[in-house]
């Protein structure tokens, strides 16, 4: 059995994102031994810890809003246009979907260098309309930028991308990985 194969590729490690932005804040629950804390207090603690974790788990625009009690409202349309993507594999390849609904494809941007993907772009978005009483114009800016490790058996050279109905499909073949040489060190006598 491949144990390999158990063990899931870390596609995040070099995405840039709130942790690496941000230097985490970490709240104890304890109180100095042999006093008990206040029941307000220890309401406000639990309340603080629900509210962080609540938040952590959820998907743009809540992600990079950080502790709970320091919401940034004005920084909200930073983290506002961060597209999903899905990662599959199989033995021959692998598929990644990145969905970014209203970019066009020449507004996208892929990269590799130092065996990171870079998928970015922006997002450009003008409706007018007009009737006899009324005129209205929308307008939606934005840009994205995701960073994905690339596995060690990942082709880099061989990536194809395309693009439909707003999802950017990439398929990367697999290549096999040279087998590793093993040395043995004699153990010597001082």
């Amino acid at each position: 059995m491949d144990f390999k194969k158990l063990v899931p590729w870390n596609w995040f490690a070099n995405e840039e994102g709130e942790e690496g932005k941000t230097i985490p804040v970490q709240h104890s629950d304890q109180h100095l031994p042999g006093v008990q804390m206040p029941p307000f207090q220890q309401l406000q603690g639990e309340m603080d810890r629900l509210f962080n974790n609540f938040f952590r788990g959820f998907a743009p625009p809540f992600a990079g809003l950080g502790q709970w009690p320091s919401l940034r409202m004005p920084g909200m349309t930073e983290s506002l246009l961060k597209p999903t993507l899905d990662i599959s594999s199989s033995d021959n390849d692998y598929t990644i979907s990145v969905e970014v609904p209203g970019v066009e494809e020449k507004d996208v941007k892929i990269e590799v260098a130092n065996n990171n993907l870079t998928i970015s772009g922006d997002k450009k978005q003008q409706k007018e309309e007009k009737d006899k009483n009324f005129y209205r114009v929308e307008r939606s800016y934005g840009s994205f930028r995701r960073v994905l490790s690339l596995p060690n058996d990942a082709d880099q050279e061989k990536i194809k991308a395309s693009f439909k109905k707003g999802v950017l499909t990439l398929v990367i073949p697999r290549k096999p990985l040279p087998e590793s040489a093993v040395k043995k060190i004699p153990i010597g006598k001082d």
